[in-house]
């Protein structure tokens, strides 16, 4: 079935590469048009590199490519002010909002007692507030227009189970999901969805970089990407170490569209039947 969500507007957040980049275009090809929002900066605690401006540029075309308009907005989601002042652009530029991906979200990783202050509030700022930042921006328009709307704000399978040697995330995931599911009864009269994905390890480069690969592959001395795929796939059922950002984006499409259209409250496993363990 094709244009599944023709004719209506999303604001995704982390939309320059990875799971928000794949987002955007899987939504745009199926009729959307896209505000895609980034920080394109350098985050202090993050040990790889982030999206940048070429990145957020990229995205921009490859939603034009499929035939849809884009705006881009490059925020900081722990800054309220410049994610809020973003969407209102976007939602002038493309006139009006229907879908939100709170998706944008950083990875540190190390023993729990070592972490340090800085980690920890980063983490909670991007992962946690950064979603509740998006959520808040976006409530206004949603109940002004009156229409409903579908937010899909990304959690993890960290979000679901503990996780170690990543307490600062798996502590923000299950945070999402909570927002999620309070958001999902706060706004219910309002015929505003609110849901969860909650994907296992996915092949984007928060993942596939030499500071995450180190870390997960830590008794290797040279450790390449193939060299986590063990460690990796000891978190899911299936024998296979990752999925890829489209399995997410099908999901993410599937609960913005009208055939989930009273579906609010859950969270969304793509995890390999990571959460059954």
């Amino acid at each position: 079935m094709a244009g599944r969500v023709e004719g209506k507007v999303a604001f995704i957040t982390g939309a320059a590469r990875g799971q928000g980049r794949s987002h955007a275009v899987r939504l745009a090809e199926e009729g959307a048009d896209i505000i895609a929002l980034d920080i394109c900066a350098p985050v202090p605690t993050v040990g790889y590199p982030l999206g940048t401006e070429d990145d957020l540029a990229e995205t921009v075309a490859m939603v034009e490519k499929a035939g849809r308009r884009a705006v881009a907005v490059q925020a900081d989601v722990r800054d309220f002010d410049a994610v809020k002042a973003g969407l209102e652009r976007g939602v002038v530029e493309l006139g009006r909002l229907d879908i939100v991906c709170a998706n944008a979200g950083i990875l540190t990783m190390g023993a729990a007692h070592e972490q340090s202050e800085e980690q920890w509030q980063t983490m909670l700022g991007v992962n946690l507030t950064g979603v509740w930042h998006t959520a808040k921006a976006a409530i206004p328009t949603f109940i002004e227009q009156g229409t409903g709307g579908s937010m899909i704000l990304t959690s993890s399978l960290a979000g679901t189970k503990g996780m170690s040697w990543a307490i600062g995330y798996s502590a923000a995931k299950f945070g999402v999901v909570g927002i999620a599911k309070s958001l999902a009864v706060e706004l219910a009269p309002y015929r505003i969805r609110v849901n969860t994905v909650t994907p296992t390890n996915v092949h984007t480069p928060m993942l596939d970089n030499d500071f995450i690969i180190r870390t997960l592959a830590p008794n290797v001395e040279n450790p390449v990407w193939d060299d986590t795929s063990e460690q990796l796939s000891s978190l899911n059922v299936w024998p296979m170490p990752t999925i890829e950002t489209r399995d997410v984006s099908n999901a993410v499409l599937w609960l913005a569209s009208d055939e989930a259209r009273y579906v609010t409250g859950i969270s969304l496993p793509v995890d390999l039947g990571g959460s059954a363990k």
